[in-house]
């Protein structure tokens, strides 16, 4: 059920003076899906953010809702095309090197599969956007955070979600990029200057199981990452959390779980009614 007192709010919200927000999407994979939701919530309360920042699939999210599309859009969208999975394996087959065969992971260009899988009329430059946008990257060898907010977005976005192993890093003139979520899984300081609220949404995750099982090797290595993340995470909040952090519940989603959307999709429904209570809050706060 919709959160009426936040609905009722964002009637007053285009009278001058109103608090500005802005928004971070957080790294994970398929997880980042449940972005969407957050951004199917602000569009249900008329709240268009004045700024976003994203690190990996958070990054890319971000940049859909910068270059205008609204949550439903992205929603459909994203079933179309992920929901069918031989026109999803046919898509990474054409895509594959020409000079192996299968489909093996760290031999993919992302930048060809944004190019394949994002919409047709997807800007080629953050100057189309209409949203000052921030993506983050991982420089590899230079051990630091890159932040890109202009020239040729889709460069930008595949070195954002280069995950290490699965894709090949991006070069990006002469520097070698990975995916941001490494070095800032939820890059929300790069806008907390921006708004007078600032929403940050973590689809991290962490390893789930009851202890019984021991995982396998990709199990491992993709488990240890979201538990170093989290300890990133936990860091950044305690120096300087954002006015609201939200966590969609994704379950064991795997970082490459982009057929079960519709899974996705149902698990983090409570994220929008989540949402709309804490902005509801944040408004009457600065009333």
């Amino acid at each position: 059920m919709a959160h009426k007192p936040a609905a009722d709010a964002a009637l007053t919200r285009e009278k001058s003076g109103t608090p500005s927000v802005a928004v971070a999407f957080g790294c994970g994979g398929a997880r980042g899906l449940a972005h969407i939701q957050v951004i199917e919530a602000l569009d249900e309360l008329g709240i268009r953010p004045v700024a976003i920042a994203g690190a990996s699939f958070g990054a890319i999210v971000g940049a859909a809702m910068a270059a205008g599309m609204s949550g439903a859009e992205m929603r459909d969208y994203t079933l179309a095309t992920v929901g069918n999975r031989t026109a999803v394996l046919n898509k990474l087959w054409a895509l594959r090197p020409l000079s192996v065969r299968g489909i093996r992971l760290g031999q993919f260009n992302l930048e060809r599969i944004l190019r394949a899988f994002l919409p047709p009329a997807f800007p080629a430059e953050f100057s189309s956007l209409t949203i000052p946008l921030k993506v983050v990257a991982t420089d590899y060898y230079g051990q630091a955070e890159i932040v890109t907010e202009t020239g040729d977005l889709f460069e930008a976005l595949a070195a954002s979600a280069a995950i290490p192993a699965v894709f090949m890093p991006v070069k990006v003139g002469d520097r070698l990029m990975i995916d941001g979520g490494i070095i800032n899984p939820v890059p929300y300081e790069h806008v907390i200057d921006r708004a007078d609220i600032i929403v940050a949404v973590d689809v991290v995750g962490a390893p789930e199981a009851d202890g019984s099982q021991v995982p396998n090797r990709i199990e491992s290595i993709f488990g240890a990452g979201q538990l170093m993340m989290q300890a990133s995470i936990a860091l950044k909040l305690k120096l300087q959390a954002p006015t609201i952090f939200l966590r969609p519940s994704v379950g064991r989603t795997g970082v490459l779980d982009f057929l079960k959307a519709r899974e996705i999709f149902a698990s983090s429904e409570g994220v929008k009614d989540e949402l709309k209570f804490a902005l509801d809050a944040a408004f009457r706060a600065r009333a």
